[in-house]
């Protein structure tokens, strides 16, 4: 069993900010990678792309793509983590029960914790709760963008729409629920292990983020270094038709909800 690591309570060792997609979680994770003191967090436990990156740190059998959940989350934290030590990581709520699962047999004595084998993997651990206010908005750019296959763009990286974007009524419904169950999943998952995250409102972050990652930034305890900006690498993609289907969305929910 791997050992431990101890715990100092001054020191912080990693960060998870908690997310559902389109909260502005990429915007976010460039802010706080641009400091270059709080880790790189991208979706290192995101089970779709775990065996492409265990395939590529070396880790992974050559045959069948099998790799030892120890040594992953070792190799993780070594890309995810800045020179000072700190690692971070995005985890949307699905993955953190696979996360929590996968770590359970690798620390037996914190089976019983969520929080305890977060701890167990990546030292002293704070967590950033990222969520949107506007549901409807956060559900129509959901569509959107796994019907595009648009989910993020930069000055340096732009993604041309795998198909022409549609407005569906009942799809809209369904990720408005989806969403929410997953916002009440994190409420619980907090309390129950007696986790107080920074809580950042996408709307917030959207308007000043820059003054949203420094503050994230000390309530990790971590100080911008002298010289360096915080810089906003990803670009607004919400537009015009996002509010048209916003609109055209709650438009037909009030006649649904009006009719006896």
């Amino acid at each position: 069993m791997p050992a431990v690591p101890a715990l100092d309570p001054r020191r912080l060792d990693s960060y998870l900010i908690c997310a559902t997609p389109r909260t502005g979680s990429s915007l976010l994770c460039g802010l706080l990678d641009s400091t270059g003191v709080a880790g790189h967090p991208e979706s290192w436990f995101r089970r779709q792309g775990e065996r492409e990156l265990a395939a590529r740190w070396g880790i992974a059998d050559p045959s069948s793509g099998a790799f030892d959940y120890a040594s992953y989350v070792q190799a993780a934290v070594a890309a995810g983590s800045t020179a000072n030590g700190v690692f971070a990581a995005r985890v949307m709520w699905g993955t953190m029960e696979e996360v929590t699962a996968h770590l359970a047999p690798v620390y037996p004595g914190h089976a019983g914790s969520a929080a305890g084998l977060l701890n167990a993997a990546f030292g002293r651990t704070r967590f950033v709760y990222l969520r949107r206010g506007d549901v409807v908005a956060q559900a129509v750019s959901l569509l959107r963008a796994e019907q595009t296959g648009v989910w993020f763009e930069t000055a340096d990286e732009r993604q041309e729409p795998a198909a022409e974007p549609g407005f569906d009524f009942g799809q809209v419904r369904d990720l408005v629920r989806q969403i929410e169950e997953d916002n009440a999943a994190w409420e619980a998952w907090f309390t129950a292990e007696g986790i107080r995250p920074c809580r950042v409102l996408y709307e917030d972050l959207d308007d000043d983020p820059v003054g949203i990652a420094s503050g994230v930034l000390g309530f990790l305890g971590l100080d911008l270094p002298a010289g360096r900006e915080i810089t906003v690498r990803h670009k607004r993609l919400a537009d015009e038709l996002n509010a048209h289907w916003a609109e055209s969305y709650r438009h037909r929910e009030a006649r649904e909800r009006s009719q006896p």
